[in-house]
């Protein structure tokens, strides 16, 4: 009798077990894929991200950096558009270009944004709701652009304290219209590629140098090949994050209003962080030799000025959005 009341037990408890499967919610799988070191602040960030969403014990996110998915940001893009549960760091003038809503461009565009401090206004502000809603009817996503990710400056082979020491040398930038016009405005040429082959690039001369947030350069051990930086603060880099329409609305609202909420709350709470890293690290890169040079930002200012309309900028887009985050 024993034997039979054990016998239904463990079926009873099997059977439970098996409805327990059943009814619990399958996990939202999803990858972050990022291009910088596993060590620069995004990348941090997006592991932070992941670890918020996984403790809701409604998502599955495993975290890709340095590539180690793709190197090619445009290629994963490409791959979020398509349905695939990917989420991907680009940068507000590479989305403006490849999703033709161009005056979205404007936050790459230099000396435009020149404090971190008001990101988490720009994703409230009327023009930036209005990109949100360009971007999703070409079926891409714009979770936030609330991350901060350094300002860019030149990293180079050549001491450069004025504008006319750019002039010839050969800089990996951006290869947006962006990138390619302000490497027109200074003098320089503009290199295209990918994050990953900078630094064997410099090693065999086929380009001078970059133009780099700190974090970057410094995960990256670009200051092991390249000997100068010029503070020029040419542009405020933040990450637009992004994934596809398709994937991000086939998620329970439940879901949805949990993964912007946590993507924006890591963006604010990791603006500062940033800002201590970038000193942080190139007081490092100072220390292993590295020599830096302040410049006259306003010269590089000035040079650039005469180019936003051949970078695709209006005055009333740019003095649009200057007045919205002014505004109270």
């Amino acid at each position: 009798m024993k034997k039979i009341i054990s016998a239904v037990l463990t079926a009873v408890f099997a059977f439970a077990l098996v409805l327990s499967a059943i009814a619990a919610p399958k996990k939202i799988q999803v990858r972050f894929a990022g291009t910088e070191a596993d060590t620069t602040p995004q990348s941090q960030a997006l592991h932070e991200v992941a670890k918020r969403l996984n403790a809701s014990g409604l998502f599955d996110v495993k975290v890709f950096t340095a590539g180690s998915l793709s190197n090619d940001t445009d290629g994963l893009v490409t791959q979020a558009l398509q349905g695939a549960p990917i989420v991907v760091p680009s940068d507000p003038g590479r989305i403006a270009t490849n999703q033709k809503v161009l005056d979205y461009g404007i936050l790459m565009a230099p000396y435009v944004l020149k404090d971190y401090r008001v990101l988490d206004k720009l994703i409230q502000t009327p023009l930036y709701k209005e990109w949100e809603a360009a971007f999703e009817k070409n079926g891409l996503k714009l979770v936030t652009n609330n991350w901060y990710n350094g300002m860019r400056h030149f990293i180079t082979n050549k001491q450069v304290t004025k504008v006319a020491d750019l002039k010839g040398l050969r800089i990996r930038g951006f290869g947006n219209t962006i990138g390619v016009t302000l490497a027109k405005a200074l003098g320089y040429a503009n290199m295209s590629l990918p994050m990953t082959e900078i630094f064997s690039a410099v090693q065999t001369k086929a380009i001078d140098g970059a133009e780099m947030q700190i974090p970057a350069s410094y995960g990256a051990r670009f200051y092991e090949v390249l000997k100068y930086q010029a503070m020029t603060s040419h542009y405020m880099l933040t990450s637009s994050i992004v994934t596809g329409a398709k994937f991000f609305n086939s998620m329970p609202k439940e879901a949805q209003d949990l993964f912007i909420k946590t993507f924006r709350d890591v963006g604010t709470e990791w603006q500062p962080k940033v800002a201590a890293t970038e000193q942080a690290n190139l007081d490092a890169m100072k220390k292993a030799g590295l020599i830096v040079s302040t410049v006259d930002t306003s010269k590089f200012e000035a040079a650039v000025q005469p180019y936003y309309k051949e970078m695709g900028f209006s005055d009333a887009i740019k003095n649009r959005l200057l007045k919205e985050l002014s505004a109270k």
